[in-house]
């Protein structure tokens, strides 16, 4: 299919980008030209009307799972956080209650210009999540939360059954449609150094991303080091546990040697900046950490973390909790941007499908009105779209070329069904959790 997006300011990202005011072609949804005018021949024609066309977000840290917990587990740090609250609701998901809770969260996340996200879902019910990914068009990376270490929830399995339950989802997922697999140890308190190592070696056998929390609480890093006697990223590092195809979540409490080992290696981090504020974690030094050359991007981690997905809301806390820190023009908006897109893309795995709006990637993109209250008379979009844009401003979504959202709602799906149906199965989970 071929269609010509007519009028329109394409948004570069990137240190070098430039935007474009004009003409984009699609043919089977992927970029084929961007020009000042296109002579649409007999392609159908999508009237921008000067609206403005950013590439689709991408965030690569979320936890569809956990939607339906939004609001249940406020106040808490860290580890109390996920002992008390959401180790016991993710305990008493059913398959049916992790469908709607995923259909919930990509509901949100499409509706606010998220097109890919990297998620780790629970220890079980992972297929649910990634039904509800395939049948809303969302680019996913996805998989179990890995646990083999026994806590008070009774979250957690042999090594043998998370590995070969991990390898099945793989086997049967990574690389359908927009979909692929992510292996997903929680984090180093919950999973064996057995288990870690050989998820290093699977996922790498299958090609698939390694997602895992790193460092993200002072007693969380306490913890590992008794465990280990080693720093988090450090201990990582030694058992293989870094690279371009590992994704970190956080990495907030990291030492000297930590920051190197990110920067030699070109391992993700996956910062999520009001994940971080409301667990009382603290800043991530991102400035510094980009100075050195760490990969970094971005993600709402989630909705009990922070209560809602939105990237907008990441951007701009990505760039104002560090201006107290370091001054005002540190961070500026470009580079925010870019960690909301380009940073995403690559800490996915789609560095070269998405991310950006170039010839030769997929036609992922998001139309905003400019002329919106939130965002008038402003004229510079990056700006824009770190300190002032939200979901209201977002006119339509696409993905490879194909509508996902238009006039404020998500086509693959009824959104009364999806809130009422979600309504109920949070209930049934609390109940079943005794929260």
């Amino acid at each position: 299919m071929e269609r010509v997006f007519r009028n329109g300011l394409w948004v570069g990202t990137g240190p070098d980008a430039r935007s474009v005011q004009g003409d984009a072609r699609v043919v089977d949804g992927v970029i084929v030209e961007i020009a000042s005018e296109i002579d649409p021949g007999d392609a159908e024609v999508e009237e921008l009307n000067g609206k403005w066309v950013f590439p689709g977000f991408s965030q690569s840290h979320v936890h569809l799972c956990q939607t339906l917990f939004r609001g249940l587990a406020e106040d808490l740090e860290l580890l109390d956080w996920l002992g008390e609250r959401i180790w016991p609701l993710e305990a008493a998901h059913d398959e049916d209650s992790t469908y709607w809770s995923a259909r919930l969260g990509i509901t949100e996340l499409l509706l606010g210009g998220t097109t890919s996200i990297l998620d780790m879902g629970s220890l079980r019910h992972t297929d649910a999540t990634l039904t509800a990914c395939e049948e809303s068009g969302i680019r996913a990376a996805c998989g179990r939360a890995l646990m083999d270490r026994e806590n008070s929830s009774g979250l957690s399995e042999s090594m043998d059954a998370n590995l070969l339950g991990a390898c099945d989802e793989a086997d049967r997922w990574h690389g359908r449609g927009r979909l692929r697999y992510a292996f997903a140890p929680r984090f180093v308190p919950s999973c064996s150094e057995e288990l870690l190592r050989a998820v290093v070696q699977e996922a790498r056998d299958r090609g698939c991303v390694i997602h895992t929390h790193a460092s993200e609480n002072e007693a969380e890093v306490e913890l590992v080091r008794s465990l280990t006697g080693m720093d988090n990223v450090e201990y990582l590092h030694e058992i293989g546990m870094t690279g371009g195809d590992v994704c970190l979540a956080h990495c907030i409490h990291l030492t000297d040697a930590e920051e190197r080992i990110l920067a030699e290696t070109g391992t993700h981090l996956l910062h999520c900046p009001s994940s971080n504020l409301k667990l009382g974690s603290g800043v991530a030094r991102i400035p510094e950490l980009l100075a050195r050359g760490v990969r970094v991007s971005l993600g709402a981690d989630g909705a009990p973390c922070n209560n809602g997905l939105d990237i907008f809301r990441e951007m701009r806390l990505a760039g104002l909790i560090q201006k107290p820190r370091l001054g005002t023009s540190v961070l500026g908006p470009g580079a925010i941007l870019e960690m909301a897109t380009t940073g995403g893309a690559a800490a996915t795995g789609l560095g070269s499908v998405s991310g950006s709006l170039e010839v030769g990637k997929a036609a992922d993109f998001v139309v905003v009105d400019p002329n919106h209250p939130t965002i008038c008379p402003q004229v510079d979009p990056v700006v824009a779209a770190v300190y002032s844009l939200s979901p209201a401003a977002i006119v339509s979504v696409w993905i490879e070329g194909g509508p996902v959202v238009r006039d404020g709602r998500v086509l693959a799906w009824d959104a009364e069904e999806t809130a009422r149906a979600a309504r109920d199965a949070a209930l049934r989970v609390r109940r079943t959790a005794g929260l």
